[in-house]
């Protein structure tokens, strides 16, 4: 029972984030705060001289309010110390609210963060949302503060909004326990080459371990490849860009490619067994050094790297935690279930060789 436990519950993880990765709605946020060229859509007169902008927001609620809550929608500008708060003229809808940009024309900066405060979505921020053009700057400018209430948002259950991230969030459940689980079967493979060498009865179980391993991680790199692709492609507008993360990665599963070319070519096993669990040292090292040591000393795009803020410091919360920690699971466990598969299929055809030779 316990033999089989463990790969059912592997299977219903995946089958859990499969279905949550598709049913929880994104979080509230802004992605744009633009002026208005034309008067239609404002409820005041055009002659009025204060330029109008639009806030553009996704997953927000803001036509929500009723008539006494009119007023606590609230969107303020804020730059160093400096806070401005600005008058909502109108709410279009849920997503859509006209602002009116009444500010001196004296300024201490021309771009400026633009905070939303609401009481269903909670404090939402555009860093540097405004930029004006043409106010003077004073740097030694200033005027009595508002505050800004750092509301939470009331809604449950949802995955928090990131710029330019969006909806291509959910990959994050696909993407990164992909590299998780490689990192586990070509740590195996590490462990099993190094009983390898030191095997005394010259055995060849550590290295059927071995093989499968690689071969398994193989698999998993070359989705993480393709998934991360993929989500380049929608968040930095190509399918892949010269950075250090997406490069060492490509590097690492090359190196790996190379292990199975090594064992294709010596046909002696003992030597290949040998020959093969020195390289996959090698390789196993290599993949430590291209994906968790150098990206985190040079400049990266890819999260967790180069300065750049992993997901679990700005905004794994914890809803994401109830889909990202059973992610990672699932896919480990499943990609163990796949190398013992894998090693019996190598073993059942080595032995079928031996027979018909």
């Amino acid at each position: 029972m316990i033999h089989r436990s463990w790969k059912i519950i592997g299977l219903a993880l995946l089958v859990y984030v499969a279905a949550m990765s598709f049913i929880v709605p994104l979080g509230p946020g802004l992605i744009d705060f633009q002026r208005v060229t034309t008067t239609e859509r404002l409820d005041a007169s055009p002659e009025q001289d204060a330029p109008f902008y639009e806030l553009i927001g996704i997953g927000t609620h803001w036509n929500a309010l009723n008539e006494e809550q009119s007023g606590q929608l609230k969107c303020i500008l804020k730059h160093e110390s400096q806070l401005a708060e600005l008058p909502v003229v109108s709410i279009t809808d849920d997503q859509h609210a006209i602002v009116k940009v009444d500010l001196p024309d004296t300024l201490p900066s021309k771009s400026w963060d633009v905070f939303v405060i609401h009481p269903i979505d909670g404090t939402l921020l555009l860093e540097n949302g405004l930029f004006l053009e043409d106010q003077t700057i004073e740097e030694n400018y200033s005027w009595t503060n508002p505050s800004i209430e750092q509301l939470e948002s009331t809604l449950t259950f949802h995955f928090p909004f990131q710029p330019r991230i969006f909806e291509s969030i959910r990959n994050l459940m696909w993407h990164v326990p992909m590299w998780f689980t490689m990192f586990v079967l070509m740590g195996i493979g590490f462990v099993a080459s190094i009983k390898q060498l030191s095997a005394q009865n010259k055995t060849f179980q550590f290295d059927d371990q071995a093989l499968a391993s690689v071969q398994t991680g193989i698999f998993f790199g070359a989705l993480g490849l393709l998934t991360g692709s993929l989500w380049a492609r929608y968040t930095w507008g190509a399918w892949w860009v010269d950075d250090p993360q997406l490069n060492g990665a490509l590097i690492t599963v090359m190196v790996y490619a190379g292990y199975l070319v090594l064992r294709a070519s010596v046909q002696n096993r003992r030597q290949r067994a040998q020959l093969s669990a020195v390289y996959n040292l090698f390789a196993f090292t290599i993949l430590v050094i291209l994906l968790m040591v150098l990206p985190r000393f040079t400049e990266s795009l890819h999260p967790g790297k180069g300065g750049n803020p992993g997901f679990n410091t700005y905004d794994l919360d914890s809803t994401l935690r109830w889909v990202f920690y059973p992610a990672v699971l699932g896919w480990i466990l499943w990609g163990v279930w796949m190398y013992r598969l894998r090693l019996q299929f190598n073993r059942l055809d080595e032995k079928l060789k031996r027979i018909l030779h």
